[in-house]
């Protein structure tokens, strides 16, 4: 018997849609990867006068010493929202990459982000 297309591709969808959960420096070691990180943020900066307006979100640890960043791009903040204050516990899903050396996620809609011991956040 032949392998069913439509079932390899439920399990191929449902491998996708699993993520883990893991700690602001533990991103570090999921480069290329889907997770949810979840971190206290440590402070946020807009570069304003840089090209997309980028906002930073460190979480754990601040500038210049960060282990991970959020960044919303100035396009995505209507998408997006309120960002996380400056001492709150929050948890950010996406696919992890690297930026100068720092992991970071893009954050471009308000659905990536989650409440902290409450899992995965809803895509």
């Amino acid at each position: 018997m032949r392998p069913r297309p439509f079932a390899a591709a439920l399990v191929l969808f449902a491998s996708i849609g699993q993520c883990q959960t893991i700690t602001a420096a533990q991103a570090r070691e999921h480069d290329g990867e889907t997770a949810t990180v979840c971190g206290v943020a440590q402070n946020e900066h807009t570069a304003a006068t840089t090209r997309g307006k980028p906002t930073f979100i460190d979480l754990d640890s601040s500038f210049p010493y960060q282990i991970f960043s959020i960044l919303v791009w100035d396009e995505d903040r209507p998408n997006v929202g309120e960002l996380p204050h400056t001492g709150s516990k929050v948890c950010v899903t996406g696919l992890i990459n690297y930026y100068h050396g720092v992991p970071r996620i893009v954050v471009k809609n308000s659905a990536q982000f989650g409440i902290p011991g409450a899992g995965p956040a809803k895509r």
